[in-house]
């Protein structure tokens, strides 16, 4: 598939843009294990257009990300073009924009999946972007805003029309969040649509190797979209490419194993930030997802994520290896939620 002049080949895998997760110490973890694009945290429009330091940092990058998105969201078409022409500066491959997140801050502000109620608007403001940067420009969204309404086909087809250059689908709707399963067989129905003939990348509920072939044989999307599923296990994109590279289920990793992934996540994330707490506390939603299954765990899991400094942890992971250490996990059951 290509994005512009990007060329991607077989199926590639993407890594979704999460606030407050897709930073630098965890796209580094990606790459390493397989995802071939990376997306930064999404970004506010507003916040770019005040010229906002902390998230100007949030579209800083890096020679390992490429090729590598920005993400932008707002509801003022004025702003998200310029925003776009800022995000253009900081050299991504692409520029791609948020009319998909369903956060309550986001969508009370009309932003993220709240312009899938105004279609005429969302193909107005993605048409003015396209025509403001030199970049290639894609959109993430859902189906729609509630199950009574779900307009992703007109959506794709008026994203197109604006010159999108591929389009990653969520298969839920806003009212969802994240409950419930993905509906796959909508994300489907766009990509075969005839007159559709961008790329189409399908996300949500990819948390196993089989799980992404049965999709992707399901639908016949151009590329995959890996989410929350990484959070927590960042080879999943290295199972899932030698799942459908060999038909083989790669074996999934001890506990000593794990430890010397995060221990490197840890080393990234310290080398990146300044301040060692802070580095440290941006780590707590991954160390929650780390150690899925383990008996007796859970006291050993709240002094992990009660942890502040660096020391601290290293010494929780070290007690962790001496009483689990050759274990292998178990990541059959895990929930996405």
């Amino acid at each position: 598939m290509k994005i512009g002049n990007i060329e991607l080949k077989g199926t590639p895998l993407f890594l979704a843009p999460m606030e407050d997760v897709t930073y630098k110490s965890f796209r580094w973890m990606c790459k390493k294990y397989g995802a071939d694009v990376m997306y930064t945290e999404f970004v506010s429009s507003e916040a770019l257009v005040r010229d906002i330091e902390k998230t100007k940092q949030k579209m800083r990058l890096f020679d390992f990300d490429r090729p590598v998105a920005i993400q932008i969201y707002g509801h003022n078409i004025e702003s998200m073009v310029r925003a776009a022409q800022v995000a253009e500066e900081a050299g991504p491959d692409f520029i791609d924009i948020n009319f998909g997140c369903p956060m309550k801050k986001i969508v009370r502000h009309g932003a993220g999946a709240a312009m899938l109620k105004d279609l005429h608007k969302m193909q107005e403001m993605a048409a003015q972007i396209v025509k403001s940067v030199n970049l290639p420009v894609t959109a993430k969204t859902r189906l729609g805003w509630t199950e009574s309404s779900k307009p992703i086909v007109e959506v794709a087809e008026r994203l197109q029309d604006a010159g999108i250059a591929a389009l990653a689908i969520h298969g839920r709707t806003r009212e969802q969040l994240y409950t419930g399963e993905a509906d796959w067989k909508l994300i489907g129905e766009v990509k075969n649509k005839p007159k559709i003939s961008i790329p189409i990348i399908g996300n949500g509920d990819i948390n196993s190797a089989e799980k992404a072939k049965r999709f992707l044989d399901e639908t016949g999307v151009d590329a995959l979209m890996i989410g929350r599923g990484a959070i927590g296990r960042p080879w999943l994109f290295k199972e899932v490419k030698h799942y459908l590279g060999t038909g083989e289920i790669l074996p999934f990793p001890t506990v000593k194993e794990v430890v010397e992934v995060l221990l490197e996540q840890i080393r990234l994330n310290l080398e990146w930030k300044d301040n060692e707490r802070s580095g440290i506390l941006m780590l707590r939603r991954h160390f929650a997802k780390y150690f899925p299954g383990l008996p007796n765990f859970r006291e050993l899991k709240i002094k992990l994520l009660r942890a502040d400094t660096s020391d601290e942890v290293h010494e929780i992971l070290n007690e962790i290896v001496k009483i689990y250490g050759n274990r292998q996990l178990n990541y059959s059951n895990v929930s996405l939620r």
